[in-house]
């Protein structure tokens, strides 16, 4: 299963992941050599020294500007046809980045979204599969297609659609949008489901917050023209 340099891009954004880029960045490069890696860092560690070392090109963003912005920016600067979204804490498994870049560039899939809740993975607390579970349902119900997992950091995106759509960087939760709005546009979508591995490195999330962000994101989104 080979690959084009120009096909895939793998891109992530860190702050602070020294303790896991470096393993992460070895996965990514076992399963599919031919990729761009690309690192969006706010770190004040060794993260971007280390993943430059390794081949990353990487794009300093100080002052950190948040998630959603250091994503958009990924997703945009990202020269591959496909770009894999990953998060640098080591959850995810790189070896299956090579399937979902082949659903978009030959089998005519717009967005895979790697989903972490066939079941309640083991290494996510009991209120966080809940809550995940329940946006997820009710996503389902407004959006009229079956969905599991609305805030996954590993999807397989078209970034010629990526292009075509324009989304809001305000607040938090922006995996919510960048799955619905393309479902919402009427792009061709696929779920496949993966283990989801223990992070590396303290979590960074605010639930509360978070949690506001996505159902507006649910709302909002649903009501775009």
């Amino acid at each position: 299963m080979s690959f084009r340099p120009e096909d895939v891009t793998v891109a992530m954004i860190s702050r602070n992941e020294e303790g896991a880029i470096a393993k992460v960045m070895a996965d990514i490069k076992k399963a599919i050599p031919e990729a761009e890696i690309l690192l969006v860092d706010s770190s004040t560690d060794q993260t971007a020294e280390i993943a430059t070392k390794l081949g990353a090109r990487v794009i300093k963003q100080m002052p950190p500007r948040g998630y959603n912005a250091a994503m958009e920016r990924a997703l945009r600067e990202a020269s591959g046809k496909v770009v894999v979204t990953m998060d640098c804490d080591d959850t995810y498994p790189a070896e299956r980045i090579p399937e979902m870049a082949r659903m978009v560039l030959d089998d005519g899939f717009d967005i895979v979204d790697a989903s972490r809740l066939e079941g309640r993975p083991k290494n996510m607390p009991l209120i966080n599969y809940l809550a995940n579970f329940g946006f997820a349902l009710g996503a389902s119900a407004v959006f009229r297609q079956r969905l599991t997992d609305l805030h996954s950091g590993m999807r397989a995106y078209r970034k010629s659609m990526i292009d075509d759509l324009k989304f809001n960087i305000e607040g938090t939760a922006l995996p919510v949008e960048l799955l619905l709005l393309p479902i919402h546009r009427g792009y061709k979508f696929k779920v496949i489901y993966i283990d989801y591995r223990e992070r590396v490195g303290e979590s960074k999330m605010r639930p509360l917050y978070s949690a506001w962000w996505t159902v507006r994101r649910i709302a909002e989104t649903r009501m775009a023209r």
